[in-house]
């Protein structure tokens, strides 16, 4: 028999079963393997899901050694496994399927063995070894998967969190130096996509920026959903079969390892029961992918084209767009973000069901839960990173159409609403539409205004509201000057105001 074939047999209370000999996992582990073939997906897939477990049980073998329920050899052999998880090692160990059955108790028995079996190589002693260190009587000592669990999902949100909030701040910044590049290019603005008012393409880009700006600032108020635990708890809350003084115990164990502010739930039973908190949080989550996809839309439909769209951005050329014309290039980083988003919409759907489904003491359906959270927060961070290093970044401005469109655009005649009143513009604008003229050589062929006087009124910087007037708008119906209230209203024609 080769190294290979080796096995150890292992036992639990329905039975035995063949493990492989080098296996760090165990024969629960074996079990969940044979039950749950659905996802092919192993929890490893979130390697922040493995570093969370890893601080919960190393807390935990901290917490138990302080109340000297588990020996101070045991511990620190049970403490060093758990940190060589946390500096990535084993994580390949981690084989149970996102999807699972038991409210995550095949987790976190695949986290107990692993970590049994690597404390007892340390200790040097072979793997299976489990008269010495016992993956439930020792490495899950005061736990309880219905405690641990949720724990474990919390900091590994947590941890993935903040690498989405660092993605989606470069992402704001990305469009804020577009915006500074694109602030003097004037454009038309759309609403219902139909031309409406001007205004600049660095307006336009800023908004995009501020929207992630809120997005951001909405996520990080999420922290406080995250950060209230219920470790300590063990099976429905009363804290069963751990000393008084664990939760408390472990809890400051955790926050020294984790660097987190997480806190003891004021009430356990309820938190045991509980996924309020899952459902808020994920529903920020999609708030945030539903603003992101709408802006990738903008940016398809501003980049349509290049030659029967609206042409006005460029998008970066990343690869070829078709099989079959010629050099064809589509928008695919906005698309692959649209797609994130409507994932997320999807699984915040998945999280809504599992939260309502959720019966007595306990929710079943925390392992769906935290697959559908862990891949929307990772698969939105990867979204915003490749936005913004394949597509934002590179975007330049069609200086030229953008030039054209807004000469042609009968919206820029609302401008001059003020100083020639609504039906000498309507009236133009609909000329300017059949004929195809510009505006401005409308309006001043008309006598309604002089041609200094209307290039002042559509210069880039008013058009776009960068610069407003600072005077009373001129009365229009040729009546002498009044004053109220002490502010002077003048006609335009003499006045000399622009």
């Amino acid at each position: 028999m080769t190294s290979d074939e080796r096995t150890r047999t292992e036992i639990d209370s329905l039975g035995s079963m063949e493990i492989p000999a080098g296996a760090y996992w165990g024969i629960h582990t074996a079990r969940a393997l044979e039950n749950f073939p659905i996802s092919k997906r192993p929890i490893s897939v979130y390697p922040a899901l493995i570093v969370a477990l890893a601080t919960v049980k190393q807390a935990a073998a901290r917490a138990n050694v302080e109340l000297g329920v588990l020996s101070a050899e045991k511990g620190s052999l049970i403490d060093q496994a758990c940190q060589r998880i946390i500096d990535g090692e084993f994580h390949e160990e981690f084989v149970v399927g996102v999807i699972q059955g038991g409210a995550g108790t095949s987790t976190n028995m695949n986290a107990n063995e692993v970590i049994t079996n690597v404390a007892l190589e340390l200790g040097g002693r072979p793997k299976g070894d489990y008269a010495y260190i016992s993956p439930i009587d020792h490495t899950n000592r005061s736990q309880s998967t219905n405690d641990v669990y949720p724990t474990a999902i919390k900091i590994a949100l947590s941890f993935s969190l903040q690498t989405l909030l660092d993605e989606l701040a470069l992402l704001q910044d990305s469009f804020s130096r577009k915006s500074a590049e694109f602030r003097h290019l004037l454009k038309v603005g759309r609403t219902q996509l139909q031309d409406a008012v001007p205004m600049t393409l660095g307006q336009e880009f800023h908004g995009f920026a501020t929207t992630l700006g809120e997005d951001h600032a909405r996520l990080v108020e999420t922290r406080w959903l995250l950060a209230e635990i219920n470790l300590g708890a063990t099976a429905i809350g009363t804290g069963i079969t751990a000393d008084p003084r664990y939760a408390a115990t472990v809890v400051s164990h955790l926050n020294r390892i984790t660097g987190l502010s997480c806190e003891t739930a004021p009430d356990l039973i309820e938190s045991t029961s509980d996924a309020g908190a899952f459902m808020s949080f994920s529903g920020t989550l999609k708030r945030s992918a539903i603003k992101l996809s709408k802006i990738c839309n903008d940016l398809r439909l501003l980049s349509s084209g290049p030659q029967a769209g609206f042409g006005e951005i460029n998008l970066p050329a990343v690869q070829a767009g078709s099989s079959i014309m010629p050099g064809k290039v589509n928008p695919v980083i906005p698309e692959v973000v649209n797609q994130v988003a409507f994932s997320v919409v999807g699984a915040d759907m998945t999280v809504t069901m599992a939260a309502e489904a959720g019966q007595l003491q306990l929710n079943a359906f925390e392992p769906v839960i935290a697959h559908s959270l862990l891949q929307s927060i990772t698969w939105m961070a990867q979204a915003c990173h490749t936005l913004r290093i394949n597509c934002i970044d590179g975007i330049t401005a069609n200086e030229e159409r953008l030039q054209t469109m807004v000469g042609s655009s009968v919206g820029v005649i609302t401008a001059l609403t003020p100083f020639i009143g609504y039906s000498a513009a309507a009236a133009l604008a609909k000329t300017a539409l059949l004929t195809k003229r510009n505006i401005a050589d409308l309006v001043v062929e008309s006598e309604l205004m002089t041609r200094e006087e209307v290039t002042r009124q559509l210069s880039p910087a008013r058009l776009s509201g960068l610069e407003s007037l600072t005077t009373a708008i001129p009365i229009l119906d040729g009546t002498a000057p009044t004053s109220t209230e002490g502010e002077v209203h003048t006609s335009l024609e003499g006045s000399g105001q622009p």
